[in-house]
């Protein structure tokens, strides 16, 4: 995937998870591994591998938020997202 592409799907991932911050059923906390990160879509100047490993922990953030809501099989999307994530990291 160019970066490009990978810019926009993180897009897509933060524009979903501003709508699960809207719901009031969710604790926002879920997101704070990719808060901390300090990546979102707009630092165009940022890595590759940093966005790349900014999409699974957003990923795995937005899995959390998912199974506490109202979907029931997020968990394992979570566990496979979380583990894209180590391995991301692991490359940075």
């Amino acid at each position: 995937m160019h970066k490009e592409e990978l810019i926009q799907l993180h897009s897509h991932l933060a524009v979903i998870m501003d709508y699960f911050v809207q719901q009031e059923e969710i604790d926002i906390e879920v997101f704070s591994p990719y808060e901390v990160l300090d990546v979102n879509p707009s630092h165009v100047h940022k890595s590759k591998s940093e966005h790349k490993h900014a999409v699974f922990v957003l990923g795995q953030s937005l899995a959390n938020a998912m199974s506490d809501y109202e979907f029931s099989n997020a968990g394992r999307l979570s566990k496979r997202m979380g583990e894209l994530a180590e391995d991301a990291e692991r490359r940075l």
